[in-house]
């Protein structure tokens, strides 16, 4: 059937992109600064050029891509022209992308300008492939079962690429490359075959599906809260541009979604920066490497397994009580760790890696709330085609600062519960271990926040972990029920919304002639 082979293609892509992906989120920091050499203010002054890139690229390549849906208001446009498009994006970039993946591994004379030059190419690319994958989901379904089982295939095939990961432990060896990049040049061109195939299906089915839904009619008249703008005249760019800020501005659910899903951001780039960490001062001898390498391997696997269980209760609840659900969860697992404290390593094991899993579970949901709220912006803004790469990207834009933010804020805590600074520049750090031993075991992780704030006394570094690894998730998690509390895109406001949608997409396509 379409649908089968739609959800095989979407998942298909989303391997092509983790299977590279995973390798370059381990290895290109050590192959650069361990194998390449790169200077310190070389690989300092790359990282800065990146983080502005790597910002910046998300709405950019949103707008070049949904622009002329803006400022072009003909009733000929509907979501299949803009499902094509993404389709052909990817199909060309896909390639690029694993070629992009390929020069990371191999020398250049100049380490530095290679590190900036590979690292904005393959970011290009990654980014190009990912909003038009994420708007797809937008795009190509509307109720939240089709949605859920466009994730479920996504969350399947990110699983299976993870293999890579496993793969490449076998190989790596930092003093000599030639099988690692074997192993990367046939990932390489599996991953590109991939996309190009996939594109072809997926531009197939989606095809049938155009069709199928033509034959449709709904006399159904939706009651939105909100009135629908009537459509505009063409404007030009920078005033649709303008046009666009203003209405993403009064679009108050985005709002509410983009300072909620900051923190859920941060959140999730804290455990991912600060996970060995935890391992190692509060795990401690009672792992072995082999069992805190393998605790890392499976954090990379379990959430998108987990997933495939969220997705289930979407399905019968929505997407917003679970997502309140498991804020609250958050919230109730950080108290109760608090009250056990760090004595017991089995369930501190089991928190640092629910912790972990639960929060990147929750990150991968939130596509399915950034599509709704696609919708929506369709609806209230009376547009004749959903601008998804758009919404994505503005959502990306409004929401990486927590990305940068995890380690910097992560690092100053750590700092102020110790006394000390974990860059070299320390005080004795012998005197502060040896002054707070005994504190260590009886203070609460409140009463230990509160005397090292005020200075009566400082932490050593396992008392300040364990103070972090329960006030970070516990902070976060009441912010984000407050401000999802807010949120009102749930409920007859969205089947409203979605039936909307619906009844457009389906005389659209009704009015164009069946080739």
């Amino acid at each position: 059937m379409a649908m089968s082979r739609l959800h095989v293609a979407y998942g298909l892509m989303s391997f092509c992109q983790a299977v590279l992906h995973n390798l370059f989120l381990v290895y290109h920091v050590e192959v650069f600064v361990s194998v390449y050499k790169i200077s310190q203010s070389a690989f300092w002054l790359g990282e800065v050029i990146f983080l502005v890139w790597n910002s910046l690229n998300d709405p950019l390549f949103g707008w070049l891509s949904d622009s002329s849906s803006l400022h072009k208001k003909t009733k000929s446009s509907d979501s299949g022209d803009a499902v094509t498009r993404r389709i052909s994006a990817i199909r060309r970039c896909g390639p690029l992308y694993a070629l992009s993946f390929i020069l990371l591994w191999f020398a250049w004379p100049w380490p530095g300008l290679q590190f900036v030059v590979c690292l904005c190419l393959y970011d290009g690319f990654l980014t190009v492939i990912d909003l038009h994958h994420t708007a797809l989901l937008a795009d190509m379904a509307v109720t939240l079962p089709d949605r859920t089982q466009l994730e479920f295939a996504s969350s399947v095939f990110n699983a299976i690429g993870t293999f890579s990961l496993f793969a490449s432990y076998f190989v790596w060896d930092r003093s000599h490359l030639s099988s690692f990049r074997l192993i990367c040049l046939a990932l390489a061109i599996l991953s590109a075959l991939g996309f190009v195939v996939s594109s072809y299906i997926m531009h197939n089915a989606s095809s049938r599906l155009s069709l199928a839904s033509a034959k449709k009619t709904d006399s159904a008249s939706p009651d939105v809260s909100n009135q629908i703008a009537p459509s505009s005249n063409s404007l030009s760019s920078w005033s649709s541009l303008q046009l666009y800020a203003k209405q993403v501005s009064r679009h108050n659910n985005f709002k509410w979604f983009t300072s909620m899903n900051l923190l859920q951001v941060f959140h999730c780039h804290f455990n991912s920066n600060f996970f060995p960490l935890f391992l190692e001062h509060l795990l401690g001898e009672s792992v072995s490497p082999l069992m805190s390498a393998s605790l890392l391997s499976i954090s990379f696997v379990l959430p998108h397994i987990n997933n495939l269980f969220f997705l289930s209760l979407c399905q019968r609840y929505g997407v917003y009580h679970v997502v309140k659900v498991l804020f609250l969860v958050k919230v109730l697992l950080a108290l109760a760790m608090a009250l056990v404290g760090p004595q017991s390593f089995v369930v501190l094991c089991i928190f640092i890696m629910s912790n972990r899993v639960f929060t990147e579970g929750t990150c991968k949901l939130l596509n399915l709330v950034v599509s709704d709220l696609v919708d929506e912006d369709f609806v209230i803004h009376g547009r004749q085609e959903p601008v998804s790469a758009l919404t994505f990207g503005t959502s990306a834009l409004l929401c990486k600062p927590g990305q940068s933010l995890a380690p910097v804020v992560g690092m100053w805590l750590l700092t102020r519960l110790t006394g000390h600074s974990l860059f070299g520049e320390q005080a004795d750090s012998t005197l502060v271990s040896s002054t707070n031993n005994g504190l260590a075991g009886s203070l609460s992780p409140a009463s230990a926040w509160s005397m090292s704030w005020s200075g009566v006394a400082q932490l050593d570094m396992q008392s300040a972990c364990f103070t972090l690894l329960v006030a970070v998730p516990l902070v976060c998690g009441v912010l984000q029920l407050l401000l999802w509390s807010q949120f009102t895109l749930h409920g007859a406001r969205l089947s409203n919304v979605k039936r909307y949608r619906m009844m457009h997409d389906s005389s659209s396509s009704a009015s164009k002639e069946p080739v």
